[in-house]
């Protein structure tokens, strides 16, 4: 004959006390957590961060010589103007790299600079040495520039690649990448003044996140 285990009402009542505490703690943390994140998606809502605005302050190319058949020798000497236009949203740059660009080709390395944090409302100024040595192009390279030449007008495409995070009160976003791309419009030619070629002062650059 077998055993019959039968438990006692106490037994019951504890286990279902636990139970029911359990049930409580659990819906309390995720009550508190969803209020959290509640807050911080109204917050961000409310302060709504807008995309960080630069412009091409001063471009100067002091060599752009292509060697032998498609080697190209390039320096060029680029001040950019960063602007934060949130009020209540600061913002972290990190791992910012720039280079430049003429008909789809890059024609200098890529040159690092420094992260920085930029408070609201805030203006900086980016300078950055651009060159190559013996950098790979196009066998056209020298056609179309020569053709830009004749034309008596040079275009150039200064861009940037980083990440960026937003800043609200102590909170601090993750990281999201962001692209500038700057199209500079120089005079090229004879007809051009002697020194370095200089690009256009004040040229808007679009920036995608």
């Amino acid at each position: 004959m077998s055993q019959i285990h039968a438990k006692s009402p106490q037994h019951c009542a504890k286990k279902k006390l636990i139970s029911n505490l359990h049930k409580k703690l659990f819906y309390s943390f995720t009550t508190f957590f969803s209020s959290i994140l509640l807050l911080i998606l109204l917050v961000w809502f409310i302060l709504h961060p807008t995309k960080p605005h630069f412009s091409l302050k001063e471009a100067d190319i002091y060599r752009l010589v292509v060697s032998g058949t498609h080697l190209l020798n390039s320096s060029i000497q680029l001040t950019l103007l960063s602007t934060n236009p949130n009020q209540k949203v600061g913002i972290y740059y990190d791992d910012i790299q720039v280079y430049a660009a003429y008909k789809g080709q890059q024609i200098t390395l890529h040159s690092p600079l420094p992260p920085f944090y930029q408070d609201h409302k805030d203006t900086n100024l980016l300078s950055a040495v651009l060159v190559a040595n013996a950098l790979p192009v196009s066998p056209s390279f020298n056609y179309e520039l020569g053709r830009d030449q004749m034309a008596g007008r040079l275009v150039l495409n200064l861009k940037a690649n980083g990440l960026l995070r937003w800043k609200v009160g102590t909170w601090v976003s993750g990281r999201y990448r962001f692209n500038v791309n700057c199209v500079a419009v120089s005079v090229f030619g004879p007809s051009a003044p002697a020194g370095p070629l200089t690009f256009k002062q004040g040229t808007q650059c679009s920036t995608t996140i």
